[in-house]
């Protein structure tokens, strides 16, 4: 099966959350049974290898739902561009990718660290 389609733009040092609904048709009306199965999913600078890769959370809920999340600081330390996907690994050890797609990151410009050490200086006046 080709996996679908899904692009993500990320803003760098936000957080990321997705829920997933997989189904078996496309009405929708037949969940994919994810019992006993674990999702992956990961972003990489460039794909098959490249020099970068960094993974997602993924929660998996029964039947058919995945939540995926990326980290404040996971975020910081991504490229300007990559690719990513998420695969799916069922009890019998059969692997799906089920979603992929490119990655994109604005660069921000207020981050944390920045406001934390402005704090302090404007109290240590």
């Amino acid at each position: 099966m080709i996996p679908g389609d899904h692009n993500l733009d990320l803003y760098r040092g936000d957080t990321g959350r997705w829920q997933f609904k997989l189904w078996a048709d496309e009405a929708k009306t037949d969940p994919v049974d994810l019992t006993g199965a674990t999702a992956m999913a990961m972003i990489r600078d460039k794909a098959p290898a490249g020099t970068f890769q960094m993974e997602m959370d993924c929660t998996v809920t029964v039947p058919n739902i995945i939540d995926m999340e990326l980290t404040s600081a996971a975020s910081r330390d991504l490229p300007a561009t990559g690719v990513w996907d998420l695969q799916i690994t069922y009890p019998s050890g059969d692997v799906s990718t089920v979603l992929k797609g490119t990655v994109k990151v604005a660069q921000d410009v207020t981050f944390v660290g920045t406001m934390t050490r402005r704090i302090a200086a404007v109290k240590n006046d």
